[in-house]
């Protein structure tokens, strides 16, 4: 899950959003989603397809199953 934690970092610092702002929106605190960049946890499937929606990609991106 390298690459999940990878990207969902990236795209989190291109849209400006913080840690906390990130954990409201997965309804989770903020040190489990640090612990999600930091690849210490995995979100559940809801959250993985939420966070997809939310920044526009598939969530083939985010899992690193595909590059595009």
């Amino acid at each position: 899950m390298e690459t999940f934690a990878k990207r969902l970092k990236e795209l989190r610092e291109e849209k400006g959003n913080t840690k906390a702002s990130m954990a409201r929106l997965l309804g989770v605190t903020e040190r489990a989603y640090r612990r999600y960049e930091d690849c210490e946890a995995q979100p559940n499937m809801q959250a993985i397809v939420k966070l997809a929606k939310f920044f526009g990609v598939s969530t083939d991106y985010l899992l690193g199953i595909v590059d595009v």
